[in-house]
């Protein structure tokens, strides 16, 4: 009969079998027995290396202060850079540490935490992105539409989004006094931005002043947060986005549309002002600057005229006849001077020949 051999070779030659112990490498079955010489051992130590039965104060001592030495040493930790450290006395809230090697009390006097105060954490309001920063598992679907709706200012609605950037300040305050951060920044961060959009116009929100509400935002949400006690710094509040609602948008646009036209018309009808205006006043200007001078002209000439006329009186009264007959020549020149004439003599009976002077000055 032929012999029946495994791959392994003799199936009955148990050395060659892969899948059976050595007899070197078998470990003991009796469970008791183990433990009978472990305590052997320990006791052998216990009595200084020797078989005989007693206890050895000495190595007792020695081997406490080893472990009590060893426990100790366990209460050395080192703080990462990005880390700060909290210790727990008991469980409860003791104190910092700022990053380093430190030392607190060995577990389970003293235990020790070490957050990561260092990253920057991120939370959308009003939309979620396509490839979110962070999103928690088992956290409810939000209702975008209830965060992104705000009263303007001036009584209009508008929809916003944006985002809150913010890293731990605090740790001790962060770990034990916010039950969920990310919950409580997002709602303080929809408080601030509210309150900040209600004393905005909506034309300053959509295109004016932007920064404005992120700046006013920002600093309300701090403060919030401070008050709260968080251990929580913002480091940016900003708008991705600010517009009408979506189905009032058209009449939106309309009225925008209707507001821009009523400025520019405004704008027009202020330039013809400030173009017709002025040259109104420098025309009534020149014209009353005309009158006053025309007025200081006539007021002068007649009181020249006046004092002319009373120093001839003055002269008439003191000789009448002699003035009189100045006058009379002087008139008779003023009458006569620019006309043409023809002199008749009545001892000759004709015209009396003269030279025209008056002709040859008008050949010149």
């Amino acid at each position: 009969m032929a012999e029946n051999k495994s791959p392994w070779g003799n199936s009955n030659d148990d050395d060659q079998n892969p899948w059976k112990p050595r007899q070197d490498d078998a470990v003991p079955q009796d469970i008791e027995e183990l433990l009978r010489k472990s305590q052997d051992k320990v006791r052998k130590i216990m009595n200084g290396g020797n078989n005989k039965k007693g206890f050895n104060l000495k190595n007792f001592w020695a081997i406490l202060g080893v472990v009590v030495l060893l426990w100790a040493l366990t209460g050395f930790y080192q703080v990462q850079p990005q880390e700060q450290g909290v210790v727990l006395r008991f469980g409860k809230y003791a104190y910092t540490t700022a990053p380093g090697l430190h030392y607190h009390l060995p577990y389970p006097i003293e235990t020790v935490l070490k957050p990561n105060v260092s990253r920057e954490n991120r939370i959308e309001i009003g939309f979620v992105s396509e490839q979110p920063f962070r999103r928690s598992k088992g956290v409810p679907a939000r209702n975008l539409q209830a965060e992104n709706i705000a009263l303007t200012g001036d009584e209009n609605i508008v929809e916003v989004n944006f985002t809150v950037t913010w890293k731990v300040k605090n740790a001790g305050d962060f770990l034990f006094n916010v039950r969920d951060p990310e919950a409580t920044v997002r709602t303080a961060a929809e408080s601030a931005m509210r309150d900040s959009i209600g004393v905005t116009p909506i034309m300053e929100i959509i295109a004016d002043d932007r920064k404005g509400v992120q700046e006013r935002a920002e600093k309300t949400l701090q403060s919030l947060l401070d008050k709260y006690k968080t251990g929580i710094t913002v480091t940016s509040v900003q708008l991705t986005k600010a517009d009408a609602p979506a189905q009032v948008i058209d009449a939106f646009n309309d009225v925008q549309r209707a507001k821009a036209d009523k400025e520019r018309l405004s704008n027009e009808a202020e330039a013809y002002r400030n173009d017709i205006l002025p040259r109104a006043r420098g025309e009534a200007s020149r014209i009353i600057s005309e009158a006053e001078a025309y007025k200081a002209r006539v007021v002068d000439a007649a009181k020249g005229d006046t004092a002319r006329f009373t120093a001839v009186l003055e002269e008439y009264l003191a000789a009448k006849e002699v003035v009189a007959r100045r006058l009379y020549l002087e008139t008779m020149e003023d009458v006569y001077g620019n006309v043409d004439k023809v002199i008749v003599d009545k001892k000759t009976g004709g015209i009396l020949p003269y030279l025209p002077l008056n002709e040859m000055n008008k050949k010149k």
